[in-house]
């Protein structure tokens, strides 16, 4: 009696598999099974500047999803900027040459954006249908790179672009927030008046107060790392979604809100407020930038609420307990070895 054929093994090509999201994403498709090659600077599948290579990794597979960029938790300083936009537009670029020469691309191709690019929004939340772009340099960023992974013609293959709102998990942008609230800075941040200078409004990196936003009521909108893998599998499992895609929980909040949940989170009684000129010292003493806190991003996730994606984490108190949960099982497991 002959045996059925053995199911062959499924390829999953991922680059910036090195980040916080790509690390989440390669694990749990390992856990079901496929083959996942990483495309970064140093491999081990496949690395940038070695288009051979990249479309060896890229031919044949079944799902691409690129992750690439480098962070914008930094300052915006020219160099910073440029490499912003490359790290972004190049490894897009070359993924889409390997696709687009590939004699069997993948089906699915699912591309990392942000959801900055929707303009600071206080006055209603943005959807993939109604949303406005905004203006400035990390707008002009998402705006570049959503067009780099659209232009052209790829009959073969399905693309998404994820506009993703700010990612929480253990290791995310919620480390330092947490820290500062338990020694007391965990209150809201405020916006207010402060002087533009002539390269930062020349660059699109000033932050322009709007009096709306202010007492910390700029909207915050979040998504927890668990549901940005589930939206990665559902879109793969999902053939009619395509073209852009909010990623983020259906119920935003406010920074006032949020970092009084991010104070309950960790046990924190006291939480003092920082006022923008607080901000903008700060940030220069650590490296970022205060659009990170200042910009109102209200988004929606209209198209996967449409489609029927059931978020696991809709409330964000429910995303940090179980973050902070997770956080001190890891380190009692760390304790115990």
């Amino acid at each position: 009696m002959t045996s059925p054929e053995a199911t062959p093994t499924r390829r999953v090509v991922l680059a910036g598999a090195s980040g916080f999201i790509g690390t989440a994403l390669a694990q749990s498709f390992r856990d079901e099974g496929a083959e996942v090659l990483l495309i970064g600077r140093r491999g081990p599948g496949a690395r940038w500047g070695d288009p051979a290579a990249i479309a060896a990794a890229v031919d044949g597979a079944d799902l691409l999803i690129n992750m690439a960029g480098k962070s914008v938790n930094c300052r915006y300083d020219a160099a910073n900027r440029a490499e912003i936009f490359r790290s972004r537009l190049d490894t897009t670029r070359a993924l889409h040459e390997a696709v687009a020469a590939a004699a069997h691309p993948p089906r699915l191709w699912i591309n990392s954006s942000t959801a900055t690019i929707y303009r600071h929004a206080d006055d209603r939340p943005m959807t993939e249908s109604t949303g406005e772009i905004g203006e400035g340099f990390s707008v002009n960023v998402a705006t570049s790179w959503e067009a780099e992974f659209f232009r052209g013609e790829l009959p073969l293959t399905r693309r998404v672009a994820l506009r993703t709102a700010i990612v929480l998990g253990d290791g995310s942008a919620l480390a330092p927030i947490m820290m500062l609230a338990r020694v007391g800075l965990g209150g809201p941040q405020f916006d207010g008046h402060w002087p533009a200078t002539r390269a930062g409004v020349a660059a699109g990196t000033y932050h322009r107060y709007r009096p709306n936003s202010r007492c910390g009521r700029q909207r915050f909108s979040w998504v927890h790392l668990d549901d940005v893998v589930g939206v990665v599998h559902f879109v793969d499992e999902t053939p009619s979604i395509d073209g852009v895609v909010n990623v983020s929980s259906p119920n935003p909040t406010d920074n006032r809100t949020f970092m009084a949940s991010v104070r309950r989170a960790v046990g924190a009684r006291v939480g003092i407020p920082t006022w923008r000129w607080m901000l903008e010292l700060g940030s220069i003493a650590i490296r970022t930038e205060t659009e990170l806190v200042l910009k109102s991003r209200w988004v929606l996730p209209e198209r996967l609420e449409a489609a029927g994606y059931p978020f696991r984490y809709r409330d964000h108190d429910a995303a940090l307990a179980a973050i902070v949960a997770e956080r001190r099982a890891t380190r009692r497991g760390t304790d115990h070895r």
